[in-house]
């Protein structure tokens, strides 16, 4: 099957790294090889993929006033993990024959690219996935933010959000059992029933540009094909 999207940007959590896994280790390599097999499918389609990774799993910026910490020092640290995320994709992809290039907007030269916009798009037309680290380089704003930013930047067809949920719901499924999953739904819907798909400087800027997003379970192998091939999998917000 020909695939829908042609360029996409797959926005990762790091939260997601960890799957079920809970000894305390940053993220599951079992999980980060099936995502990089999951990538691998869709490369071989033709699909040029970019990547944005976050954070969490490794370092979440907290509140100044619970953790002493600066807002805006605590932020640099947190893009410093999703660079270990992205470092730790890049090897595994790598290990399994794909061709990446991983970017960062903060300069570290021994092991990232700084972030080029136009090298980034000529990776891309070549056929290498390109993984972007440290979100947008400045305190403040969020990965979804970077992703978003990238997306537009590297005129991709859609972001597709892998998470470890399958979609968005009326209310919080793991709380309220009577919860149904949307298969498609509007900008303007999301922010008035307050669904939390982003945060709202990446959603604005998703919307203002008319970028379509993809809410999906990324953690559940062969989904991540599927959704490319245009396959009725997560929610649409458009």
């Amino acid at each position: 099957m020909l695939p829908k999207y042609k360029r996409i940007l797959l926005k990762l959590s790091g939260e997601a790294l960890l799957g079920e896994q809970r000894n305390g280790d940053p993220f599951n390599p079992k999980i980060i090889e099936q995502y990089a097999h999951d990538i691998r499918a869709v490369t071989d389609l033709g699909v040029q993929v970019a990547i944005v990774i976050g954070g969490g799993n490794i370092y979440r910026g907290m509140n100044e006033s619970d953790s002493g910490i600066e807002r805006a020092h605590g932020d640099y640290m947190g893009m410093l993990a999703t660079v270990i995320n992205a470092m730790a994709m890049q090897a595994m992809l790598e290990k399994i024959g794909v061709y990446t290039r991983l970017q960062s907007a903060i300069n570290m030269e021994q092991v990232a690219e700084p972030y080029i916009r136009r090298k980034a798009l000529r990776h891309l037309e070549k056929g290498r996935v390109v993984i972007f680290g440290a979100g947008t380089g400045n305190p403040y704003f969020t990965t979804d933010t970077a992703g978003s930013l990238r997306a537009i930047e590297m005129k991709a067809d859609v972001i597709l959000k892998g998470t470890r949920v399958d979609g968005i719901y009326t209310a919080d499924p793991e709380k309220d059992p009577t919860a149904t999953r949307y298969e498609k739904i509007g900008f303007e819907d999301c922010i008035k029933n307050n669904l939390k798909v982003m945060d709202m400087t990446a959603f604005t800027l998703c919307m203002e540009n008319k970028l379509p997003i993809i809410v999906f379970d990324m953690n559940r192998p062969g989904n991540l094909l599927q959704v490319v091939q245009g396959m009725n999998v997560g929610t649409l917000v458009s």
